[in-house]
């Protein structure tokens, strides 16, 4: 048998790890102009460079691969997805945005009234995901239905809030934009994920989805709702249950049987999304689409 204490075994690294030639930089005595300018830098060190144009599809591998591994390494099997407006207040908000419309024009009025009629979702979308986080679901030794949502405000935050009142982590995949935009404080941490590019941050929503909620929203919510039906339409994507909240605002704002008389779409395809009222109804289609015990 082969002595395996050797000071050489054969499963040493030969090379040193990047952090540690990082800390070699680091720890270097010679300052010199040669030292000192950004040129010498490390190439992975030097965010002037990495943010250079011609560095974008680098950025791109970066960003895909980031929250892939960092989800993988949080045993995240697959997500149920929440999509929805940043504007709808939730019930406890809603008397006061209408108090502040009160001074407005008739305009102001309307629009914060049919805001506040729609807070109801907000608690829906509170109820769903705790509904979904309390049944735990674990199979192959990941997380199954892990919530997972924009990580703003509204809709949003009513998802990772009811993940929280359950007692289970789940997942905000902010984006930076102009104007400032902070995680709403119920996202876990870790998995607090921020994007620079909006196909990156959709791919992620959908890499892992084993189901998608979409509530009431604007030209966030329908650019993704509307990608998810593509996806599916064309055969990208398997099927998953697509839970659509709300069929008066969307019914009112998209007619989508005229989309299909028109003929520019199937009848069948108005199947590719369930409707959905409460947050029930959404979990009993989820948990037949999968054959779960409720």
């Amino acid at each position: 048998m082969n002595d395996t204490t050797s000071e050489h075994p054969l499963s040493d690294r030969k090379f040193y790890r990047a952090g540690e030639e990082s800390r070699f930089a680091d720890e270097s005595p010679e300052i010199t102009p040669q030292t000192e300018h950004p040129a010498y830098k490390l190439a992975f060190r030097d965010t002037d460079f990495l943010l250079r144009d011609e560095l974008r599809p680098v950025r791109f591998q970066l960003e895909l691969l980031k929250p892939e591994m960092l989800l993988d390494e949080a045993r995240v099997g697959s997500t149920m997805v929440m999509y929805g407006s940043a504007r709808i207040p939730s019930p406890e908000t809603a008397q006061a945005r209408l108090e502040a419309a009160k001074n407005g024009d008739e305009w102001d009025k309307r629009v914060a009234q049919r805001l506040a009629d729609k807070a109801k979702y907000y608690e829906e979308a509170f109820k769903l995901a705790k509904l979904v986080s309390e049944k735990a679901i674990i199979e192959d030794g990941k997380r199954q239905f892990v919530v997972t949502t924009g990580g703003g405000p509204s809709i949003m935050e009513a998802g990772n809030r009811g993940a929280s009142e359950a007692g289970s982590e789940s997942i905000g995949l902010n984006i930076v934009l102009p104007h400032e935009q902070a995680p709403n404080p119920y996202v876990t941490p870790y998995l607090s994920l921020n994007f620079h590019y909006f196909a990156l941050r959709k791919m992620h929503f959908l890499l892992r989805a084993r189901a998608v909620a979409v509530f009431p929203g604007g030209f966030g919510t329908f650019d993704e709702f509307f990608e998810l039906l593509t996806l599916i339409q064309t055969g990208k994507m398997r099927p998953i249950p697509i839970l659509l909240f709300g069929k008066d605002f969307w019914t009112r704002v998209v007619d989508f049987e005229a989309i299909a008389e028109e003929g520019t779409i199937s009848k069948r395809d108005l199947d590719l999304f369930r409707w959905c009222e409460t947050a029930d109804e959404a979990w009993t289609h989820i948990s037949a689409f999968y054959e779960l015990d409720r």
